[in-house]
């Protein structure tokens, strides 16, 4: 019994899988209006292709032998009694033509091939697409260029295809019946923005090149005016003339109010000689104004929706309320700016926003950024068992010219700097201790520019270095930037350190190797003496240089301390 059951579902799974797709027919609509000389051929082409089921000629009133050549060729035949139009004779043969897939096809093509026809046909015959229409290369193409394309691309902006104005496509029969037909050469670009806006899925297809009969200049212009009405007419149909223009209208208003509330909101915080009352009164004025024109906006819009079929046209609202959503966005980000900095204490509110600092260095220092945007930080308790430490964001270090490990000396307590933790990018943590020694409460929020005013004074052992040397500066932060020199440290032929800062004139510095007093240099006239010395079989030399750059890097004189101290690491064996 098991097995029967195993054999039955074999059975109807073969018998399903091997159904086969529904048919479908496929008729071939040839417009033809006095062309005797091509017809015949287009016609014998299209019966190559063996899926095709129906070719029919609408002659449009000829008064040449199209009828007989047509016939002749073995097409049927629809007559008009006068020429009424490419349009129009599109429409004759789609409601004659008895098929579930309609192509459309110039009589008038001189290299047409089985091949083009086929790639015009297959995409809906495998379910790929809606319609076709067909890109070609060809001389022509001046409508297109000049008229199609620039009103498009101002209504319709989501069409975006190389030639809207073709002229030979394929479709449906059963979306063609949703679409209106225009009389005349309105035709193809009526029915390329008919289904854009609803939602029929149309791809464009290339058939390599094509040749026909190039248009004379009155039946260009002729054209051009029956596109252009067709492309206004559309336009008005879906609304986007309202989107254009009413709704513009009203998108400028609401923007001018969305602005004049920055502005306002601007000048509380940093125009010191507009009035506040003044500023109150402005932020008013634009509230009102806005919010009265973005409600208009917003009704105009939902009309306009409800009034468009389809709701393909995303990117023609983007494009039109692009400048009042960048205009919210904008004000959105300055109050959340604002309410970040808002601080309620005691029955008083106070805001006091703190902006980050954007650096730009013109002068020659050595560093990895030319332009760099910092803070602002906030000041935080250290960690538990870090009582010792200030961790601090690199952006701050960089601004006092500190790093890693460094030693800060603060009221006579040393403290190990360290990089921040994760995720606290812009928080700077301090012992209780340091902060009451620099004057600063957790929670504050400190600007990039006001680092150096809190740490001026602040001591600093900052060191270098090397494999067989540690080189260390002693140094103080000062608050204000000033012309620095330049000075690098060689032991035996090799650098060691390379360093910057500022020196007073008339001034002496010492310097320690292994903490033994080696030499004092004197920096007189913004020149330093010489500086030469040889310690345990080492010789030393340290050159300075003047730099155009500034630096809040003060080094100590010789009466607060030695400035460099150098610590060689193979002391002992040397000696030996």
């Amino acid at each position: 019994m098991y097995w029967f059951f195993v054999i039955l579902t074999f059975l109807l799974a073969s018998i399903n899988s091997n159904k086969k797709p529904k048919y479908q027919k496929v008729s071939v609509i040839i417009p033809a209006y006095n062309e005797e000389d091509t017809v015949a051929k287009v016609v014998g082409v299209i019966k190559k292709v063996s899926f095709v089921d129906e070719i029919i000629v609408v002659n449009d009133g000829s008064s040449d032998n199209t009828e007989e050549e047509a016939i002749k060729a073995g097409a049927v035949v629809i007559n008009h009694e006068t020429n009424k139009g490419k349009g129009e004779a599109l429409n004759t043969g789609f409601k004659e033509a008895e098929c579930d897939i309609i192509a459309f096809i110039d009589a008038d093509i001189y290299n047409l091939t089985a091949k083009k026809v086929e790639a015009m046909i297959m995409p809906i015959l495998e379910g790929k697409t809606d319609i076709t229409k067909t890109k070609f290369a060809r001389e022509s193409g001046r409508v297109t260029e000049l008229t199609a394309k620039p009103l498009l691309n101002f209504f319709f902006p989501e069409i975006s295809f190389e030639q809207p104005l073709s002229g030979q496509f394929a479709a449906r029969k059963e979306v063609l019946k949703r679409i209106n037909f225009e009389v005349d050469y309105g035709v193809d670009v009526g029915i390329v923005i008919d289904a854009d806006v609803l939602g029929i899925s149309i791809t464009e297809v290339d058939i390599g090149a094509i040749q026909h009969d190039m248009s004379p200049l009155a039946d260009l212009h002729l054209m051009a005016n029956e596109v252009v009405r067709t492309i206004i007419n559309r336009a008005n149909k879906y609304g986007r003339v309202t989107m254009i223009d009413e709704i513009g209208y009203d998108i400028r208003m609401a923007i001018v109010g969305l602005s004049l509330v920055i502005l306002s909101i601007f000048t509380v915080f940093f125009v010191r000689f507009v009035p506040v009352a003044v500023a109150a009164v402005l932020t008013l004025i634009g509230i009102i104004v806005s919010l009265y024109y973005i409600i208009k906006v917003i009704i105009k819009s939902l009309r306009m929706f409800r009034k468009t079929p389809k709701r393909n046209m995303i990117k023609s609202f983007v494009k039109i309320h692009f400048p009042l959503i960048i205009s919210i966005i904008i004000l959105l980000l300055m109050i959340s700016t604002f309410i970040g900095a808002a601080h309620f204490e005691n029955g008083v509110l106070s805001i006091e926003p703190n902006s980050r600092n954007l650096i730009i260095y013109a002068d020659d220092s050595p560093r990895d950024n030319a332009i760099t945007v910092r803070g602002p930080y906030t000041i935080d308790s250290a960690i538990e068992n870090e009582s010792d430490q200030i961790r601090m964001p690199s952006d701050a270090m960089m601004t006092l010219g500190i790093k890693t490990n460094d030693t800060m000396v603060i009221s006579g307590s040393t403290y190990t700097i360290n990089d921040t933790r994760s995720g606290e990018s812009d928080i700077i943590r301090l012992s209780n201790e340091a902060r009451k020694a620099l004057d600063i409460q957790t929670g504050s929020v400190i600007q990039n520019s006001r680092l150096k005013e809190i740490f001026e004074g602040v001591g600093v052992l900052h060191s270098y270095e090397s494999e067989n040397t540690t080189t260390i500066e002693k140094l103080t932060i000062s608050s204000r930037d000033k012309m620095g020199c330049n000075f690098e440290v060689f032991m035996d032929n090799e650098s060691i350190a390379n360093s910057f800062g500022i020196f007073r004139d008339n001034s002496t510095y010492s310097i320690t190797v292994n903490d033994e007093l080696v030499k004092s240099v004197d920096y007189t006239n913004n020149t330093f003496s010489d500086c030469n010395f040889t310690y345990d079989g080492h010789n030393f030399e340290i050159k300075f240089v003047d730099r155009n750059n500034t630096s809040i890097k003060q080094f100590v004189r010789s009466d607060q301390g030695n400035f460099l101290n150098i610590y060689i690491n193979d002391v002992e064996n040397t000696s030996d």
